[in-house]
């Protein structure tokens, strides 16, 4: 399976991006780096940057149904920037309207939030998107990872890089019954 991993040009934070990734590989799908701008995305350790990885599709050059699921990594400045990019915003709604998988950690619930998609869902993220989570009509949860079955397609949150093992393997699960 192809699975589009979107990030901003900047802000992402390079674990919640190399960890899924790999595991993803692992499981033997493509992972494919998706961002706003050609070129390369600069990564973040915290606040630190970190590695640069190179583009290979550009948000408005490429379309979800070319995809079988999305993951959206967070960093506080990742989503910030999606949020505000409507190509992004649009790529994001789109996997939610033809019903495929999508995961998201720690800050990216943002971008779910401006893409309008989190009403009447349960999910997870870092603390402090609780409000913004339930100000868009969402359930906001404490818990290590959360798969959420309203609506069209499954949607898999966790809070913060310390839940990567359990949020790549609950991802993984889903995108591999979705695909089924």
């Amino acid at each position: 399976m192809r699975i589009a991993f979107l990030t901003a040009p900047e802000g992402v934070e390079q674990i919640e991006l190399t960890e899924p990734w790999k595991a993803a590989v692992d499981a033997g799908h493509e992972p494919v780096l998706v961002s706003t701008k050609p070129g390369t995305i600069q990564a973040f350790h915290h606040l630190d940057k970190a590695d640069t990885f190179p583009v290979q599709e550009v948000v408005g050059e490429t379309t979800a149904d070319s995809f079988g699921g999305l993951v959206l990594p967070g960093g506080v400045a990742n989503p910030d920037n999606l949020r505000t990019d409507e190509k992004a915003v649009r790529f994001v709604r789109d996997f939610f309207e033809q019903g495929r998988p999508v995961a998201a950690i720690c800050h990216a619930p943002w971008t779910l939030v401006e893409a309008d998609v989190v009403r009447g869902r349960v999910l997870t993220s870092w603390p402090s998107l609780a409000t913004d989570i339930r100000n868009a009509g969402g359930t906001w949860v404490d818990e290590q990872v959360r798969i959420c079955d309203h609506g069209a397609g499954k949607l898999v949150t966790s809070r913060k890089p310390d839940d990567l093992k359990a949020f790549d393997e609950a991802f993984l699960d889903v995108f591999a019954r979705e695909a089924a």
